[in-house]
């Protein structure tokens, strides 16, 4: 249940309320909002470890104006419950059951749910065990939707690959080492200072053993994107060498609703690297289909 909801005054636009809400197996989600509580919601699904503040670029913009925006910290990340178990991160209904929860417990009236990278596969995991009738758009951000052997190298780059294995070894100092070095290959276009050590902040507090649980999933995706009826858009970098443009290809070819928005010069993160055009496409696919 929504356990705590809390206004904070942030940023520019609006006030912030903090709720705590029950996922699946009853593991505790740490969920934000802004904007105008009536409005159309959108509901922002962050990556492998990271937290809501990588959306900071959007609620802290002219969106918390027109629309009700919503994140939270997947399970195992920011200030939701982080289990260390393995079996808290290996199962597509806990993911799905976190979402389903979330749109529940603030009344989200079918949201547009914008998934960065690994949040993505938490999309699917949604669609995939409730359905898509509660969904009024989709919005891949470098998304991903294979993990596996035969996704490595040809759709997951080395942006990835190149940092797994010391991001989640049982040593706090090899972990910032690969973090740091991780944050970096994500930024194709420069961020402030500011930006870059908050993005490192948010991906060391997450557990190593968390991370290597996210990684051990074996994951095809296709089943969903071949059913999908609602909009999708993919925005994708050119130049993204953890989830290659190949990715953004592959769901464009699989997806009958996909519709791309390529950005040229720019790597893992447009949300962060060009938000004022992030913000723009993002609105509008959320008033379009509001006609």
């Amino acid at each position: 249940m929504a356990a705590v909801t809390e206004p904070v005054l942030e940023g520019l636009t609006s006030s912030m309320k903090t709720h705590t809400v029950r996922g699946g197996g009853g593991l505790r989600l740490h969920v934000r909002e802004w904007g105008k509580p009536d409005a159309p919601p959108i509901l922002f699904i962050h990556g492998w470890s990271q937290n809501h503040l990588c959306w900071a670029k959007q609620y802290e913009s002219s969106l918390a104006d027109e629309f009700r925006l919503v994140a939270y910290d997947l399970r195992g990340h920011g200030m939701s419950e982080a289990p260390l178990e393995p079996e808290h991160y290996t199962t597509d209904e806990l993911w799905a059951d976190d979402v389903a929860a979330i749109i529940d417990e603030l009344r989200l009236d079918r949201p547009v749910l914008v998934g960065w990278s690994y949040g993505a596969f938490v999309i699917c995991d949604y669609v995939r065990t409730h359905g898509q009738d509660r969904v009024t758009a989709i919005n891949f951000v470098e998304g991903v939707t294979s993990l596996g052997e035969a996704a490595f190298g040809t759709l997951i780059g080395p942006g990835f690959l190149d940092h797994f294995v010391d991001a989640t070894a049982d040593d706090l100092p090899t972990n910032i080492r690969a973090l740091r070095s991780f944050v970096r290959t994500c930024l194709v276009k420069p961020v402030s200072d500011d930006d870059l050590e908050t993005a490192v902040c948010w991906n060391v507090v997450v557990p190593a053993h968390v991370r290597a649980a996210l990684g051990t999933r074996a994951i095809d995706d296709d089943d969903v994107l071949h059913t999908l009826r609602v909009p999708m858009l993919v925005t994708h970098g050119r130049m993204d060498s953890v989830v290659l443009p190949a990715m953004a290809e592959h769901i464009l070819a699989t997806c009958p609703t996909a519709e791309p928005s390529w950005y040229e010069g720019v790597g893992h993160a447009p949300h962060l690297e060009e938000p004022e055009r992030f913000n723009s496409e993002l609105a509008q696919l959320t008033r379009r289909i509001l006609v």
